[in-house]
């Protein structure tokens, strides 16, 4: 029961990662504000935690996260953890062929978007003495993980770097600042991939062996990553990127 009388804030917290987060924090105690572009999905995740809040809001508005941060103070007194967690992958599309507006959506929801919560949600942990963030990066913020992806992995690489860098600013004020990088996870939206692919059956077990362990990585094993490092056991660990990979930077 690491995290009795904590309040966490977990964006992206309607489905995937984000929701198996939110499931972990509140079985170890903690009081959890859900947070998704898709109220549905985050209110459906929030009805089955104790004394939930789901917040509809897109993390690409300044004011709307801002507005989900004071809406978590005012419920909770205080935000302990923050899960940094919202980001899209966008189109895969060549880099020469990209669509403005694809490059544009990707860099708005996974770099303004995670930059929108650390300014946020550092300012409010500032004025109760600190806390434990936790960012979603990816094994494309350190390597070339796959074809198409330059906005995603050109975003994710500002993910792990803002890490460090606010891991730093304020390792003297209290607040704990690392990231998780997940290797590909089954969600849902994985699911629908391989459902669409030309041959599912062939799609799932090329994806099911493309790490060192055999097998897929699952929202519960990165949401379990992301509670060590946000928890006090981790508490002179700052300014990490951990994969959670199955071995996928190691070969």
């Amino acid at each position: 029961m690491r995290f009795t009388g904590k309040t966490i804030f977990i964006t992206g917290g309607g489905s995937g990662i984000g929701a198996a987060a939110a499931q972990r924090f509140a079985k170890e105690g903690g009081l959890c504000t859900i947070v998704d572009v898709d109220g549905n999905a985050a209110r459906g995740v929030a009805a089955d935690l104790p004394d939930a809040l789901p917040l509809e809001a897109d993390v690409s508005n300044a004011d709307a996260v801002e507005n989900a941060i004071s809406t978590t103070v005012d419920r909770f007194g205080r935000i302990d953890v923050i899960f940094n967690n919202a980001g899209v992958p966008g189109d895969f599309e060549p880099l020469h062929e990209s669509a403005l507006a694809n490059w544009r959506r990707v860099l708005s929801v996974n770099g303004d978007g995670v930059f929108h919560v650390l300014k946020y949600g550092i300012a409010s942990m500032l004025q109760t003495g600190g806390g434990s963030i936790v960012n979603t990066a990816s094994v494309s913020s350190l390597v070339a993980s796959g074809p198409n992806l330059a906005a995603y992995m050109y975003t994710k690489a500002g993910v792990a770097s803002i890490t460090r860098a606010a891991a730093c600013d304020y390792a003297t004020r209290g607040i704990r600042v690392n990231a998780v990088a997940p290797a590909q996870v089954l969600t849902p939206l994985i699911e629908r991939v391989i459902a669409n692919a030309v041959d599912p059956a062939a799609d799932r077990e090329a994806r099911a062996n493309r790490n060192p362990i055999p097998g897929f990585i699952m929202p519960s094993d990165v949401a379990a990553a992301v509670a060590f490092l946000a928890s006090d056991d981790a508490r002179f660990i700052t300014g990490v990127v951990l994969p959670v990979d199955g071995g996928y930077l190691a070969r």
